[in-house]
């Protein structure tokens, strides 16, 4: 009797619901768009109206307030994830479903199209209560999956160890303002709130009530482009992004999987004119909260591009302009550069909404992290000689450094949402394209650091390639196939060099070209470079780098750029040493495959870097420790500042153990440790591990020093090389040839030091004594971690 009264319960409160929206139906307010949707702004609940089921349309979600965060990294302006999907009847419910386009069939044979779309999971996002069904119409209530974590914010904060936080949909509702209807998309925004208990000190910092954090998700209901769009084939040679599925309708000899490049549409007015407008200029939007210098700065930078788009034909076929005021820079119809703050300084990142049938990008999204520019503007300060001796107000040179690595981030940022890699092997060809990191390039003219060409101007010469790649617009004559291939061969005489982030980044990584903010067409004599200068910027460093009225403690933050100056220059230097070259080479192009760096140029290499291992070139000079007292009230060291192990008194010998420390992780990686091995023995006259090995003791255990302060600091040093020398002895991911080399290594500078009877070197056998006892047991001990210097946070996105 019971389950009886419930059910009827249920069923009348079912007919209720649908008796209420068709009852109420024109007290809502409607939309007309893509979708036609309805406000019942009395209940809170949104419903939509479907009208073509199985037609594909793209599902976007986003968020358009975030946390402020770069260590959560749920910023204002995320992009979620694009997915194609569409509505199906089953029975009484309307199913959102995720077809898989990663598995296809092109062919006109719809059973071999339904067998490939069969043999792979799709996924159903969400089932929808059928509210009224009328003329081939359906009515559909979307309130909740509105109102769900589409974007994942709980799920970050966990991972995050920020605490574990659940939706509160009492605290949550629809921002009818940022909610739009427009022919070809349509656009919801709600503002979510979570609750939880706070755990991390991130999620502390940056939210008024840590236990109730509220942001804001967006929905975009999006139509796909039309077919006009002519997908283009991937080059792994060309600069561009990749987008790929497999196609199992194709022919058994040829390749499976099809790959082809993101890009927007972009066609010439009259395709046989060698200057033309385009149909559809591409059109990029500036953040209106924007302030200036900034915006004028990020306006000129963006512009660049289509200086690139010049060259292939085109006229004003780039173009960047301000933001309506009344625009929502999540609306799809706007390519947006959105101007993110965030409590720390962080990356900045390009992504795109595409097509994912075809690669085309249908909107273009850069977010610029706020605070970068403010990183520039430390360095020069720090480089500067005396630049507030005279009046408080010198900012000028400054602020021209700092904007012109903005202007450049523009340029670099747009050119991830026009579809393009990253290029690191750019600086060595003049700094060829805004796709590098750069680093500024100082020099010194007589006597004096030169600021003048830190950073380069315009579009880059490989820039153009990439452009060429992706959007010339080839005659109907014209092969297009041979046209490509023509401009990748004239790269190629250029001398132009394209290596991206999987050969670039930092750790074990072995291309001698490829390097995150690097400068020089040769990276050894530019460290020479760079440390002579740093050298010099540390001997004119003085109380006059910070304003009348600062307190001391902050010319201890400006030093730290300074003192690491050379850290990136450092890492790429190490790169060298067991080191290769090599190209995306295909068939038939010509190019050197791959080859191992020669001698000469791995020994100068180590030579240099030796440099950043000896006490007289690492250790702040005595007369300027007087310059850094104790953190004055107010001021607490942060992750930029020097950490150390003196209490509050500044540690002048962990900063050069923190530096060196960085030096050996790269020179001694396990990786190249093991290529060491194998490079030895393909060219027994080239440096192997034992050399390189060899050479580090030499420079450093056993070098001395008359001065008291440099020896110890050398002693600081030379125990971060015992260590690493420990890690590989002891690593058990490296060839066995690697551990059996660094054993011998310990246990000969073991007998060396037998003969001295000093304290460091006696404490140095009992830390190797301790090791060789139980090796299994070692644990790399940690050195003073360095200071932030890229971005902080997330990595660089595309």
């Amino acid at each position: 009797m019971k389950i009886r009264l419930l059910l009827l319960v249920f069923l009348m409160l079912s007919n209720t619901i649908d008796a209420q929206f068709k009852g109420n139906k024109e007290d809502y307010k409607k939309y007309d768009g893509l979708f036609n949707f309805y406000l019942d702004d009395k209940n809170d609940r949104i419903y939509l109206e479907v009208e073509d089921l199985e037609k594909e349309f793209l599902y976007v979600y986003a968020l358009s307030s975030g946390i402020g965060s770069n260590d959560i990294g749920l910023d204002r302006g995320q992009l979620g994830n694009e997915q194609v999907v569409f509505f199906k009847k089953a029975g009484g419910k309307l199913l959102l479903v995720q077809p898989n386009l990663k598995f296809r069939a092109l062919t006109d044979n719809a059973l071999e199209r339904k067998s490939v779309e069969q043999a792979f999971a799709k996924s159903v996002l969400y089932g929808f209560k059928i509210e009224e069904e009328k003329d081939g119409k359906y009515i559909i209530d979307i309130t909740d999956f509105l109102l769900q974590d589409t974007h994942g914010v709980a799920s970050r904060l966990k991972q995050s160890e920020q605490g574990v936080y659940s939706l509160d949909k009492t605290k949550s509702a629809f921002d009818m303002d940022r909610t739009k209807a427009f022919p070809k998309n349509v656009e919801f925004d709600v503002t979510l709130t979570f609750k939880g208990e706070a755990k991390g000190q991130y999620i502390k910092s940056v939210t008024p009530n840590p236990n109730l954090v509220t942001v804001a998700q967006h929905h975009s209901l999006i139509a796909l482009p039309d077919e006009g769009y002519k997908k283009r084939i991937f080059d792994t040679r060309s600069g561009s992004y990749p987008m790929s599925y497999y196609d199992y309708s194709t022919p058994v000899q040829d390749p499976i999987v099809k790959r082809f490049i993101t890009r927007h549409r972009l066609q010439k007015k009259d395709p046989n004119a060698p200057i033309s407008e385009a149909v559809e200029p591409i059109i990029y939007y500036l953040d209106n909260g924007t302030p200036e210098p900034i915006r004028s700065a990020l306006l000129e930078g963006g512009r660049w591009w289509n200086q690139a788009f010049e060259a292939i034909g085109y006229k004003d076929a780039f173009q960047l302009i301000m933001l309506p005021d009344d625009a929502d820079p999540l609306d799809v119809r706007y390519n947006v550069i959105q101007w993110v703050h965030r409590s720390t300084r962080g990356w900045s990142y390009g992504g795109s909404i595409t097509d994912p049938r075809t690669g085309e990008i249908i909107k273009g999204h850069v977010s610029l992290g706020s605070l970068r520019i403010r990183q520039d503007f430390l360095i020069a300060q720090a480089l500067m000689d005396k630049p507030f001796a005279e009046r408080d107000d010198n900012d000028q040179p400054m602020l021209d450094l700092a904007l012109a690595r903005i202007r450049q981030l523009s340029a670099h940022e747009i050119g991830h949402t026009l579809g393009f890699a990253h290029n690191y092997a750019a600086s060595t060809n003049d700094r060829a394209s805004v796709m590098d990191y750069p680093h500024p390039q100082f020099t010194m003219k007589n006597g004096k650091i030169d600021f003048s060409e830190a950073y380069a101007t315009g579009i880059g010469a490989w820039d153009k390639v990439t452009v060429a790649y992706s959007y010339t617009d080839f005659p109907e004559n014209k092969d297009e196939k041979q046209g490509l291939e023509t401009i990748l061969g004239a790269a190629k005489e250029q001398g132009l060099r394209y290596i991206t982030d999987q050969d670039a980044r930092p750790g074990g990584s072995a291309h001698v070209l490829a390097h995150l903010w690097d400068n020089g067409k040769n990276i050894t004599k530019e460290l020479d470079a760079m440390l002579d200068l740093r050298a010099l910027a540390i001997a004119n460093f003085s109380i006059d780098n910070i304003r009348k009225g600062e307190p001391n403690t902050v010319l201890e933050d400006v030093f730290v750029p300074l003192y690491f100056f050379h850290r990136y220059q450092t890492e790429a230097v190490a790169k060298v040493v067991g080191g290769m070259d090599y190209h995306y080479a295909v068939k038939g192009d010509g190019q050197a495959v791959v080859s191992i760096a020669d001698k000469k140029m791995q020994q100068e290499a180590l030579s240099t870097l030796l440099k950043t291992l000896d006490a007289q070139w690492m250790a702040i000079p005595k007369e300027k420790l007087e310059l850094f007292p104790p953190r004055a009230f107010g001021y607490p060291k942060n992750r930029e500042s020097l950490q150390g192990k003196t209490g509050v008194g500044f540690d002048a010998l962990s900063a050069p153990e923190t530096s060196a420390d960085m030096t050996l992780t790269f020179l001694l990686h396990p990786e190249r440790a093991s290529r060491l091995i194998q490079q030895k023995a393909l060219q027994p006259k080239n440096l192997g591990l034992a050399d390189v090995l060899d050479a580090v003791i030499e420079n450093t255990i056993d070098k001395q020093h008359k001065d008291a302060y440099f020896s110890e600091v050398q002693w600081n040093i030379n125990f971060r090389v015992v260590y690493h020398l420990m890690n590989l002895a002891a690593h058990d991911k490296v060839h066995p040839q690697v551990n059996a080399i660094a054993f011998q290594k310990l246990k000969r500078l073991r007998q060396q030091l037998l003969a001295k009877n000093d304290p460091y070197p006696q404490e140095m056998i009992r830390r190797i004594d301790g090791f060789l006892k139980a090796p299994e047991k070692f644990q790399l001990i940690a050195a003073p971690k360095i200071p932030d210097g890229s971005p902080i946070g997330m990595d660089c996105m595309h």
